[in-house]
């Protein structure tokens, strides 16, 4: 898999970034812009689900711990809409455990990152469950 991608290598992919941290918002959205994404950002799961229901973005980047509707509960309400159900759903959590890993699957996240992650591993989920990449 080549991750040097070049210049828009990755252009108009639309790419949603949900966390309630406004940094991890702006790094991701930075690297992903870099790369030519197109990307929309959430602060929380609310935010998120009326965007994604109006940009219908490729794959979708959920923290897990965020206030009013976290990112287990997030997950599992765009994987329950038919219309979104293969997207694509990486969560971002900065706890490593066997649980919530297992409980992401459970909700139907395709992959698990820790936070904070590389620039390689924010493209390789791309790359990974992607298709028209």
């Amino acid at each position: 898999m080549n991750l040097n991608v070049g210049t828009n290598g990755l252009a108009g992919l639309k790419v949603m970034v949900i966390d309630d941290s406004k940094t991890i918002r702006r790094t991701a959205e930075t690297l992903l812009k870099k790369e030519g994404c197109d990307v929309l950002t959430a602060v929380d799961g609310f935010e998120a689900l009326a965007k994604i229901s109006d940009q219908k973005p490729s794959i979708i980047f959920v923290d897990i711990m965020m206030p009013r509707l976290d990112g287990y509960q997030t997950c599992a309400l765009i994987k329950n809409n038919p219309q979104f159900r293969a997207t694509p759903v990486i969560m971002l959590s900065s706890k490593d455990g066997l649980f919530d890993k297992a409980r992401g699957r459970i909700v139907g996240a395709e992959q698990y990152l820790t936070k904070p992650f590389t620039r390689d591993e924010l493209l390789g989920a791309i790359h990974r469950h992607v298709s028209t990449v």
